[in-house]
């Protein structure tokens, strides 16, 4: 009896990883998606020939996601490519060691969090909630696209930085209130794991910040310190690692979301994102502890943005909401610290993503960490304790029933997604389903039966791509992605184009400012063109046009339009120009610096070609770009050589 007392606790552990890896194990055998394609699939640079310095310093700068590169996270690709090739399986079942690592850091955590709050070193009631919440956190279908989405391990990883920090903190500062040295160590792994997260995405940077969570909450309040001032340098530490820089970050980000410029691309301002996350961040609640198949719908581009407080009326009413929960958890702090920590950290980590920076409104992945912040301040009260001198109790008992059955409702969504991902075609015939108005999961089922139809126009699936394709470019807010779908298509099956879905890509492209999936379809279009698809010039021409006739256009859309214009239209002034235009747009990025040296040699100009070959070596970080740069050297002396040559003869 004594040995199986001493040994549930990890018994209890490894099954719920165990049946979690059993869970999401027919997922990994699904296909890359979405954002796999550019960071993964499409990233030579992430798929090196070997293990030398130079390719992953080039991997590890290479991901186009963000102006910071993500260094670690693009780095584990190339090292997951090195490892198993470009099997998606691989990558995923990386993804799933990362998620299960991550449920054994929320078990620390909690168990720890639970000792600080009651006064006592790991009792074993505590252990039994800090799996429990370990267990559904794990099992939570909300969580399921950071693990079978490849591309989220950004947000996995990130995360595992996070709670490693978050572990070290609480134990630096459990042996500071035993009369021990721990605020260094408290410190040290705050500023430790947010640097390295940082380098996964940024979003780590919020760790400072749930340290200071934790703080106020357990550690501050509960039975161990009994209401103890915290130390000077605590104090001092949060001064300098979290209001300092928070300020700075204000003043400098300020001005960028208050210019209408960064909001252009968006079908949404500064003002219409703040009342939308209000009822955002409230619904993330309820698919979190209730969730059903059409919130998880992984594409919420149907969506449509709050206008005024009560329009929708729900934007008030979830105001309230989530101020009511503030308040609950600051006037619970002092008796219920563990419960107030869990609503201060799931509202501190929608600060970042949920307030003021022009992203994207919606993401379920975005709850990743903040999930764990409502179980716990919801799970130890259900984890009911027996009685004094008696048994559980009728309602200890119910809350236990609704435990029992949180975690059969969370286990039996993700098995059942799990095994959608894990087929590409089904995956996509699930999401149509459940985002009827979703123009990017209809246009994804359309895609997807093209690519099954391996463009043979007598295969049931040409068919099939249709319809969906330009029901998609129909619903409003679609991108020209379903147009360009269909002219591809169309042009690799050597069938008819419609001018209709020309003129509906270029009156689309005139409307508003192009957004990166805009981008993406012009750019694959004159690939397309470049690799004999028959695509006609005029159109295409009028496409680029339009996208380009806004101000504020990225530089990947004039860096394409000129290789367009370059390989396809032999219009090298043209193609010079947009290219030049490019690399003063992103004069970091040496894709463009590598064109223009290429593009400068063809056309013999010896002195320019070196100019960029000259910012390219200011841009060479850990020897990245040296095979380029090499080649271009040796391009360069060759085209000077002939020349020379030919005169002495």
């Amino acid at each position: 009896m004594k040995f199986a007392l001493r040994h549930a606790i990890p018994l209890l552990l490894l099954g719920s990883l165990l049946l979690t890896t059993l869970l999401y194990w027919t997922g990994l055998h699904g296909g890359f998606v979405f954002d796999d394609f550019p960071n993964v699939v499409d990233n030579g640079a992430v798929q090196p020939t070997s293990a030398s310095v130079a390719s992953l310093a080039r991997a590890a700068m290479s991901s186009p996601s963000s102006e910071l590169k993500r260094p670690v996270a693009s780095l584990s690709f190339a090292l997951n490519y090195l490892t198993t090739g470009m099997d998606p399986f691989g990558f995923k079942l990386t993804n799933l060691f990362i998620h299960l690592a991550n449920g054994l850091l929320v078990y620390m955590l909690v168990a720890r969090l639970l000792a600080l709050a009651r006064g006592r070193a790991f009792a074993r009631g505590d252990k039994y909630i800090a799996v429990a919440t370990s267990a559904l956190w794990l099992l939570l279908p909300i969580n399921l696209t950071a693990v079978l989405y490849v591309v989220q391990r950004m947000e996995s990883l990130a995360n595992l930085c996070v709670l490693a920090g978050l572990v070290g903190y609480l134990g630096g500062r459990w042996r500071q209130l035993q009369g021990k040295r721990g605020h260094v160590q408290a410190m040290a792994s705050v500023i430790l794991f947010t640097a390295v997260g940082m380098m996964v995405k940024e979003t780590a940077i919020m760790l400072p910040m749930y340290a200071l969570v934790l703080e106020f909450t357990v550690v501050r309040y509960g039975r161990q310190s009994d209401g103890a001032r915290t130390p000077v340098p605590i104090f001092a530490f949060f001064g300098v690692f979290l209001l300092l820089p928070g300020v700075i970050g204000l003043v400098w980000l300020m001005p960028k979301v208050l210019d209408p410029h960064a909001w252009i691309t968006k079908n949404f301002d500064l003002r219409t994102r703040l009342l939308s996350e209000c009822r955002i961040v409230t619904d993330y609640i309820r698919w979190i502890v209730l969730p059903t198949a059409s919130d998880l719908s992984f594409y919420h581009d149907d969506y449509v943005p709050s206008k005024t407080l009560f329009h929708p009326w729900t934007t008030a009413a979830s105001l309230l909401c989530l101020l009511g929960l503030s308040a609950a958890a600051w006037l619970s702090r002092r008796r219920a610290p563990v419960f107030a920590c869990g609503i201060g950290l799931y509202m501190a980590s929608n600060l970042l993503t949920g307030t003021l920076l022009p992203l994207e409104l919606i993401y379920e992945h975005r709850n990743y960490f903040p999930s764990l912040g409502i179980l716990l301040a919801i799970v130890p009260w259900l984890c009911a304790v027996a009685r004094p001198g008696g048994g559980p109790g009728i309602l200890p008992l119910a809350r236990r029933a609704m435990l029992v059955g949180m975690a059969l409702l969370y286990a039996s969504q993700t098995y059942a997604t799990a095994r959608a991902w894990g087929d590409p075609l089904a995956l996509s015939r699930e999401l149509a389903w459940r985002g009827p108005e979703s123009p990017r999961a209809q246009y994804e089922l359309g895609r997807m039966y093209i690519i099954y139809s391996k463009y043979d126009p007598s295969s049931p699936f040409t068919k099939l791509a249709y319809a969906p394709l330009e029901r998609s470019a129909l619903l409003p807010g679609s991108s020209i992605l379903p147009e360009q779908a269909l002219v591809f298509m169309n042009s690799r099956m050597k069938l008819p184009l419609k001018q209709a879905w020309w003129d509906s890509m270029i009156t689309k492209l005139r409307a508003r400012p192009a957004s990166v999936q805009d981008d993406s379809s012009l750019l694959a279009l004159a690939t397309c063109a470049q690799n004999n698809c028959d695509i006609p010039q005029q159109p295409m021409m009028q496409a680029f046009d339009a996208a380009m006739s806004h101000p504020n256009h990225s530089a990947r859309l004039a860096g394409g339009y000129g290789d367009y214009a370059w390989n396809v239209l032999d219009d090298r002034k043209l193609a010079l120009s947009l290219t030049q235009q490019a690399s003063e747009l992103e004069p970091r990025e040496p894709v463009y610096h590598v064109t223009l040296a290429r593009m400068y040699i063809e056309d013999g100009d010896a002195s320019s070609a070196r100019k960029e070959i000259a910012r390219l070596r200011s841009l060479n970080v850990a020897g990245s770009l040296k095979v380029d740069i090499d080649q271009l050297d040796a391009q360069v002396a060759g085209r000077e050589k002939g020349p020379a040559e030919s005169s002495s003869r």
